[in-house]
């Protein structure tokens, strides 16, 4: 491989399209949830202070969220009404009123899309944007509109307005479908080895895997099938891209 990451697989002059995932892609996820649970928890101050008590023992709202996801099981791949039964459980073992979990999850999420985009990703979706259709492809609750980054994107789909996630081919077939493509023209960019590169070559798309952390990304590769491309970031992206139809990279 390249300094890139670029394999000899790649078939650059195919791409028509990319899609691209969003949390931990574009922005970092964890430092946005932690600023929407802390802004839920000043609400929560003022208007279920029960609540709020609770909640300030580390971790109890996460415990929350994953008793939600084993008792329901059919809300797995849609990550709003996840929370927003998590803020309605907190407040029955508060003692307070769980009518107030509505206008708390719009706290929260109003929060959430308040995103800091990584350094490399405005100038990456400017070069990309100009060169092919972008469509987001995210199992999240990100707003593109309300994250500031939709201007770049033709379409987005998530697993709770699609009604199913990544890894399953559905989604990533949806994507190609709405750019008027096959799969096969369609890089999909994303960080999650197996919701990202495997479901997006089990589509029949090629598939880049974006490390931002650094280390030997060959090596610790988990899975039979191996993505065309492993970039440490996104204008090594660009760089690739650049390398295959000779354009100025971002």
């Amino acid at each position: 491989m390249t300094s890139a990451g670029l394999a000899p697989m790649l078939d650059v002059k195919r791409i028509a399209a990319i899609s691209l995932d969003l949390d931990d892609t574009l922005w970092p996820i964890w430092p946005t949830i932690e600023y929407a649970e802390r802004t839920l928890h000043k609400w929560l101050e003022t208007s279920a202070p029960r609540t709020a008590a609770l909640l300030i023992t580390p971790g109890v709202l996460r415990e929350l969220r994953e008793a939600t996801v084993r008792e329901r099981s059919d809300l797995a791949h849609d990550m709003s009404a996840l929370r927003l039964e998590s803020i309605r459980a907190a407040l029955k073992r508060g003692g307070e009123d769980p009518t107030l979990a509505e206008p708390a999850f719009e706290v929260f999420f109003a929060a959430r899309q308040k995103v800091k985009l990584y350094d490399d990703a405005l100038p990456a979706l400017k070069w990309l944007s100009e060169r092919y259709p972008l469509v987001a492809v995210s199992n999240g609750n990100a707003d593109i509109h309300r994250t500031g980054v939709g201007r770049w994107f033709r379409t987005a789909f998530n697993a709770q307005g699609f009604g199913s996630g990544k890894p399953h081919a559905p989604i990533f077939r949806a994507a190609a479908a709405s750019v008027g493509l096959l799969p096969r023209d369609i890089l999909h960019v994303g960080d999650d080895a197996e919701l990202d590169v495997v479901g997006a070559l089990n589509a029949g798309m090629q598939a880049a895997w974006l490390v931002r952390a650094g280390g030997d990304a060959v090596q610790s590769w988990p899975q039979d099938a191996r993505p065309q491309l492993i970039v440490p970031n996104l204008h090594a992206l660009c760089l690739a891209l650049e390398a295959g139809q000779g354009k100025s990279a971002c």
